[in-house]
Parts: C-alpha cells; structure tokens; sequence
C-alpha cells in the first residue's frame, strides 16, 4: 500500500515568509527608507473577516511589512468605498491593497476589485492582471496568492510539470488562474467543474488533480490515479461530535482513501490554506520593491533634432518639434501619477508631496546660470540655460532640469517678445509657456487685486461707521452666538489681547481690534496687471459718489512685480506660503505699526487663490529634458529668480538615495547680471531654501563686453553699429574687465565659475580665445564657447563637461553668505555695494534714514536686502559701463516686502509697470488658417 507524501502547506509557508523577511531586512540595510505597506479595507464586523484580517495582519509584522486597517461601515456606499479605494491608490507609501471580502449585498465587488490600482492589486484579482496571466504573451503584475501557492506546492514536490495531464476541478476565482497558471508550466490542463459529465474519469487519468469545488470530500480516493499529486484547496466544516466545537474541517477530496493511493497531498488544514497569506506577503514586498525601483529609475528618451541652417524663428523651430506626452515624461522622471496633474498633454503642475516621498534622497548638483552686466538686447542666459540643460542631458547622459522663471505677458507683447529660450534652444510648446501656461500669474493677479480691494474698502466702513457697529459687523452674532474667524487671532494676538470670546472684549479692546486706522499716505500696495500699460502707472480712484469723497492716488504695477510673486517664488510649502501672505505689510497705521494682510483678515483668502500656483510646472526642451517653470519675480525690485519649490523638486527627482545612482544636475536660472540676480540668489533664495549651490555659469557675449571697453552705445530697436560684427580685439580686452569682476564678485560666495561664451555668428576664433584666456586669467574654472543657439545641445556640450567637472571638484562647505542678517540694515546695504559693485560708499536719502529708522523698531532690521538698480551697470547709472570706480551709491527709498522677506532699498527710479513701444511685438501675433500661433517671436 503507497502512503503519500503530506505536502506540508505551513512549513512551505513558513520558508516563503522567511525569505521575504530576509529580502526585506536586507533592502532596508541599504536603504533605511524601503518600508512595505499593506493596506486593507475590512467592510462590517463579520466575525470570519476579522479573523483572516488578523490572520494578515500578524503575518506582516512578523516579516516587518507596515499593515493598514481601514474598517468601514457596513452601510457604506458603493460611491464611497470605490472613493477610499482610489485613496489608497494615490497614497504613495501603500504598495498592496486589499478589499476583504465577501461585500454587503449592496455592493458590487467587481467593481470595487477593479477600482484598485493594477500595480497595487497583491491579491491579483484585477481584470488586467487576470487577463496578462490568460495571455501568452504577456506577464501579469501579481499572480493570484491560492493559485500562486498552488504552483509553489507543486514545485515543493520536485515533480517536472511540464507535459503532465492536469485536471482542475472548479471554474472559480481559484480554479481558472490555477489551469492558466499550469498550461503556462506546460502541463496540458482540464478543467472539471459541476456540469461536467462523467467527471469520473477526468480525474482517473490526471497526474496532477487541483480540486477547488467547495464540496466536502467530493473526490473519492478510488477515482485518483495511482502516484497523482493532490493539491486539495477546500475547506469544508462538517459535523463531528468527538470534537469540542462540534465540528472540524475537511477538503473537496476523500482524504483517508486518496492518501494511499496519490504520491503526494495535501492536508487540510494545513496545505494550500497557510500559502495564500505568505503569498500575500510575497506580493506586497514584490509591488513595493518594484515601486521602489520605478521612483529610482530615470531615463530620459532625448528628442531628436534637426537643425537648420540659417537658423528659422523661434516659433517655426518649436512647432516643427513634436514633445513627448507628459506622461511619458513624468514616467521617465520616476514621478508616480498621484503627484503629476496634466494640463493637456505638453505641461503638467508637480504635486509637493513628491517631496515627502523623496524626503531621504541627498540632492543632485544645484547651478546657477547668470551673466555679466547685459546689453539691453540680453546676453542669452535663459537660451543657455535650456541649451546647457539639453547637452547634459540628450548627449551627455546625464540627468539634468532647467529651472526657468515663468514669462510676464507683458513683455511677450511689449518689446521682448517670447521667453522660451532661442533658436534650438528652448522650452516647448512656446506658445503655451509664453501665454497663459496653467495660470498661476492669473491667480498672482487674483490675489494681489483681492488685496488691494480689500484695504481700500476697510479704510472705507472705518471711515463711515463708529467702532461699535465696526466691531459688531466683524464679528457678528449668528443665532446668537459671536466668534472670531480663524484669521483674527493673529491680529489678537499681535494686539496682545488672549481672550477667544468676542463677548469678553472690553469696548477698548473692541476699538483696538476692529480700527486699523491705517494712513493712506503709506500704503505702498497697488493693484495689479499682466500687461504694460503706462496710463495705469497713476490714477486716482474713489470718485464715484458713492465712495463719499473718499478719493486717494494710486497705481498699477505688473503682476510679476507683486510681492504676491515673490512670496511664490520664495515659498517653501504651502503652509509658509500661507504665512508669508498673511504677513506682507501694505501700510502703516497713523501711529507707525505696520498693518499686514493677516491684519485685514484677508491672508487665507489670498492661499486660496493661490494654493494650485504653489504647485510647479513640468514642461521640456526641445531635446526632451525636462524643465521646471515657476514664478517669475520682478529682478528688480524682487529677486529675479525661479521659485525654490521648484528646485527643491528637482533636485529631488535629481538626487540620490545610494552609490548606485549618479547625481543629476539642476541648472537654474538668476535674473539680469551676476551683481543684481546671482547675488540675490545667494544672499536671498539660498538663505531661505537652505540649498547650497555647486557652480555658477557666468554668460558672456563678444557684443556686450565690447561695450564694457566703451564701445558705441546698443539701442534696442536700432541696427547695431558695426564695431559689433568685426574683430576688434582691443575693445574686446578692455571690456574684459567687467567679466572679472564679475568672476571675483563669485568667488567672494565660495563658488567655481565657468564662463560660457554665448557665441554669436560674427564671433572670431581669435576673440573667443582671448575672452577665455582673460576668464582663467580672473579665476575662472574654464570658459567654453557654446553655439547651443544655432545647433541645440550638440553646441553646448563643452559647457557640459566644464560644468560636470566643476560641480565634482566643489566642496559645498566653501559657500558662504555676503553679509550675516543680524547686522544692521546700513551695513548689509554698504556691503553689497562695496564689495559687488565696487562702490566707494552709500548715500541715504532723508527718507531712506528714516525707513531704515522705522524698519528697525518695527522688527525688521533683520531681513535680507533685495538692492532695487540698474542692471546696466555695477553703479547705479546705467551709463557707467566696465567696472566703475570712485561712485557712491545713492539709496533714495527703502520698501519693505516683509512677507517674501526682504527690504529692498530703490537706487533711482523704479518703474514697476512697463509701457508699451511705438511698435509692439502684438502687431506680428496672430493665428494661422491652422489656428496656430504665429508671430511670437
């Protein structure tokens, strides 16, 4: 008599955990932040639920996979359970859900399986992984776990499945993937079921027999082939008085019988049962380890380019360039689909949550791109960035983002035109980065407006109501109960007033809180519009008879040169961005205290309308790199670069978590000339970001330093004097100096600088090479010439490999800040403009004394300084060219912008609403009988 072997269900069960244990352990080795999680979703209380739920939930610690329970109410709605479902889908450290089951009658459980992401689907049951298995030429995600232990009990045996005959009794969830699975191993499989005729004799040939029926002892053991393996899943409870509960439990095969006769089985309990958890725990480790290599890996695919020559418009070489869907970009990037929102199928905006999820990575090389003094015509930086930006990263294989400011409106249909970069050189679509692009300076526009309304209409009821009424409509009994909103207890608090009950109040306490009594002469808000219109610079409003004589002079600034900009662009999430608003200051009040947003109650309002522009957005070069646009400050009076959430992601996306990932490279962009934008970036966005940057790029162009050797003056509109298309390497040399000093300026932060040479078509070898000698000359790492303009990324690979070699040779140690906050407010001025722009001194106005006066005992002394000049020269005369020497600076005005963080004290005039020219850039812009734009630039 043969006596079959007992496949042991629990100690195959018990291996499969221990290696997953194993696997686990050893990955969070190396990677401290690898951590499993299982979620599963229990609806009702059913007393069988729990127990597999338990059963699910200790199996996870032992082998050290985080378990979430979600228990829901059995009356919950199909629409509800399908929206914790698609919860959990997004939650990007869950990697396995499960919707136990069975469901209430009200709900359709196949609905709910496939409501569950595929990638997240351990259990297996989804369509698309049900499907793959069935498919030959596909691979499903996760394979079911009772079928999946099914196999792995069959392979325990060490029996070859390949070309055996196999029967399968049951056409369940179970039955069907273990024939798939089987006739995947090659056995030549046949499934048995309840209709089944002569079932008898099916059974009788098989070698291998899967019974999952559901019925107790349904396979006698004389129907068994002598030798067959048994994999019995079923479990039964049947009646049996010799046992304490009154019943035990028993399979869909004669067991007694069929174990003398089969070669090997299993028991019940004891078999398949303990597999399907292990398996279970098979999958969730198998989904988070392939999440985790999905959030390591970039690729970037590059676009191919075909470049023309002479070079066409700007607008005619990026609608000849197809992008790649944004999808495909976010996929290649390693962003998850939970953190990306499209916007179209070209841009999309950047969840902050990728920063939690990346929280561990050290970051990627962080370059800045800046320039020497410019001509009024630029000097490239933005086309170099973009072009450096593809080199690196469609033809040296590396990682790389261009972080680019979004373009004002205003300029797009002034007199500069686009701002995408150049040639083959830019950002695409254009047209959608230079119009509109998702709409955050509409939503800056928004909230700048909100504000400027809102001051002018508290002035007004302060006016025309006693403090009594003011108060009661501030804080108005609604069915008899007063509260204060959540925004005026920063004003209570300000006012040193503890009491939460309006009721308390006192009547003087009333009349603190409710009259700002704010002095109109020293409100510095004005209202706001993305479009240049000189005839908004001054205006008087309140004129209508109903505004009661209340009428006041004010003004129209840019939207980019909003203080909202600025905020957005220094931002560091949402909840400082909040605070930020709340806490610009718009006036002072009659007695000298500054009267800030939050004062008016408006500062949640103003997040709101800004909580999507917070977010920033995804685009890509005309090579396929991928490029971040957000914010774009006034480089003026803000500090002229692209927010610092924006590369606080991308150096994220661009960081590492091991020595097996190579650091990418973010190359942002700073705001006119080194001495205004790169010094801003240091002094300011790097103070509050807490990055430290690797290297800076200095761009150079022949024509501008020309100019700085007092060659004839450039006028935008005007034909360029010809000394500027011939060799003349005597102007070239002595114009040289202001790249110097601009070389000098950086390495007073501590930073490597290479010089790249923007080359222009009229450019001689002989001056290329002179500029070079004269940048080692000054301190320079290297200078590169870069055709990058007229042959995309090819021309600037050069620069890549100097910027690549001077980000290894860097110690972020050697960074170091100008000036240290704690000094006072004339110091840091006198600092900037000695040791940047050469000065030798600083001249105050009157009424910058006093600013400076009223600042400091308004507890302000201590924030950064934004310098308001012309980017025209180191001085403050835009005349002035090379490095001028024997000039004070003369500070005429200081404005607090105390809610981005900086004073910015006024060098000149300041115009903050540009006007148009005679002949705008709108009269070329149109569309095509394709309704494609034309004519941007």
């Amino acid at each position: 008599m043969t006596v079959a072997r007992i496949i042991d269900g629990k100690d195959a069960a018990l291996s499969v955990r221990n290696k997953v244990k194993q696997d686990i352990a050893s990955l969070k080795s190396k990677y401290p932040h690898y951590a499993p999680c299982l979620a599963v979703v229990q609806v009702g209380d059913k007393q069988d639920s729990s127990v597999y739920v338990r059963m699910k939930q200790k199996a996870a610690k032992e082998i050290g996979i985080k378990f979430i329970q979600e228990n829901l109410p059995e009356s919950i709605s199909q629409a509800d359970l399908v929206r914790k479902v698609k919860e959990l889908n997004d939650n990007y450290y869950v990697h396995g859900i499960i919707v136990q089951m069975p469901l209430p009658n009200h709900i359709d459980e196949g609905l709910v399986v496939e409501a569950i992401d595929p990638k997240k689907d351990v259990d297996g049951f989804h369509a698309f992984n049900i499907g793959n298995m069935a498919k030959k030429s596909t691979t499903p995600l996760f394979l079911p776990c009772t079928p999946k232990g099914v196999i792995h009990l069959l392979r325990s045996t060490g029996t070859e499945i390949s070309g055996k005959k196999a029967v399968v009794l049951g056409r369940s969830d179970i039955g069907t993937p273990v024939a798939s699975l089987l006739t995947a191993e090659h056995a030549t499989v046949t499934i048995c079921h309840s209709r089944t005729k002569d079932i008898q004799s099916y059974i009788s040939e098989a070698d291998i027999l899967v019974v999952a029926i559901g019925k107790p002892e349904f396979v006698k053991g004389s129907w068994i082939k002598p030798g067959a393996i048994v994999i019995d899943v079923g479990t039964n409870p049947i009646e049996d008085t010799t046992k304490k509960s009154g019943i035990r439990l028993v399979g869909d095969v004669e067991y007694t019988v069929a174990s003398s006769v089969a070669s090997a089985i299993t028991p019940v309990p004891g078999g398949v049962g303990p597999m399907t958890v292990a398996m279970l725990m098979e999958n969730t480790h198998i989904s988070a380890e392939r999440w985790f290599e999905q959030s390591r890996s970039r690729r970037i695919t590059p676009l191919p380019l075909i470049v023309q020559s002479p070079v066409p418009q700007d607008i005619e070489i990026a609608r000849s360039q197809t992008p790649k869907n944004i999808a495909n970009l976010c996929n290649e990037l390693g962003l998850i689909t939970s953190e990306v929102e499209a916007y179209g199928t070209a841009k999309a905006k950047i969840s902050l949550d990728v920063l939690k999820r990346l929280g561990h990575r050290k970051d990627g090389h962080y370059v800045v791109v800046t320039g020497i003094t410019p001509t009024p015509l630029g000097e490239g930086k933005s086309t170099t960035t973009v072009g450096l930006v593809q080199a690196l990263g469609a033809h040296l294989d590396k990682i790389a983002f261009a972080c680019v400011r979004q373009p004002s409106q205003g300029p797009t249909f002034g007199i500069k035109g686009g701002a995408a970069g150049g040639g083959y050189a830019q950002v695409i679509p254009m047209d959608e980065f230079n119009l509109h692009l998702t709409g955050d300076l509409h939503a800056v526009t928004a909230a700048n407006n909100l504000l400027a309304a809102a001051i002018d209409a508290r002035m007004f009821h302060e006016n025309t109501q006693t403090n009594k009424g003011l108060f009661n409509r501030l804080c108005p009994a609604k069915k008899g109960v007063r509260t204060f909103a959540p925004v005026m207890f920063s004003r209570l608090k300000k006012l040193g007033i503890e009491k939460t009950d309006p009721n308390d109040l006192t009547v003087e306490e009333q009349a603190k809180f409710a009259r700002l009594d704010i002095d109109p002469a020293t409100i510095t808000w004005q209202r706001g519009l993305d479009t240049n219109d000189r005839f908004l610079r001054k205006i008087t409003i309140g004129q209508s008879a109903t505004e009661k004589g209340q009428e006041r002079t004010t003004g129209f600034d840019i939207c980019v040169a909003s203080e909202v900009m600025a905020v957005l662009a220094l931002a560091t999430d949402l909840k400082d961005m909040r605070q930020r608003l709340g806490n610009m200051v718009v006036a002072s009040s009659k007695a000298g205290d500054p009267v800030t947003a939050d004062d008016i109650g408006i500062g949640g309002a103003l997040t709101v309308l800004m909580k999507d522009a917070i977010k920033p957005n995804l685009m890509q070069t005309l090579e396929g790199t991928p490029t971040i646009v957000h914010a774009g400050p006034f480089a003026n009076i803000a500090h002229g670069n692209s927010s610092v959430l924006a590369d606080k992601i991308a150096l994220k996306l661009a960081g590492t978590d091991g020595d097996d990932m190579e650091p990418g490279y973010v190359v942002t962009e700073a705001g006119f000339g080194a001495d205004m934008g790169m010094e801003k970036f240091f002094d300011i966005k790097c103070r509050i970001s807490g990055l430290v940057p690797n290297a800076v790029v200095l761009v150079a162009t022949i024509r501008a330093l020309k100019t700085h050797g007092n060659g004839p003056e450039i006028i935008a509109g005007k034909p360029l004097p010809e000394v500027y298309s011939q060799e003349n390497l005597e102007l070239l040399k002595e114009g040289c100096c202001n790249l110097a000093q601009h070389i000098a300026n950086a390495k007073k932060f501590g930073m490597p600088v290479v010089v790249a040479i923007n080359r222009f078509t009229n450019d001689t070898d002989a001056e290329i090479n002179l500029v070079r000698e004269m940048s080692l000359a000054a301190g320079a790492n290297d200078a590169v010439a870069c055709n990058h303009w007229a042959e995309g990324g090819l021309g600037a690979v050069d620069l890549g490999k100097a910027v690549i070699k001077a980000c290894d040779a860097t110690s972020k140690e050697d960074f170091k800040f100008l000036y240290e906050l704690d000094t006072p407010i004339e110091h840091k001025i006198e600092t900037i403009c000695r040791d940047i722009y050469g000065a030798d001194g600083v001249e105050y106005s009157d009424l910058a004394k006093e600013k400076i006066a009223t600042y400091t005992r308004q507890g302000f002394g201590s924030l950064p300084i934004c310098m308001a000049k012309t980017q025209y020269s180191f001085s403050h005369d835009p005349k002035l060219k090379g490095v001028p020497k024997g000039f004070k600076v003369p500070i005429r005005d200081i404005r607090a912008s105390v809610g981005a963080g900086f004073l910015y004290p006024l060098v000149g005039e300041m115009s903050t609403m540009p006007g148009l020219p005679t002949r705008p850039c709108f009269f070329d812009v149109d569309l095509n009988d394709e309704g494609q734009v034309i004519g941007l630039f």
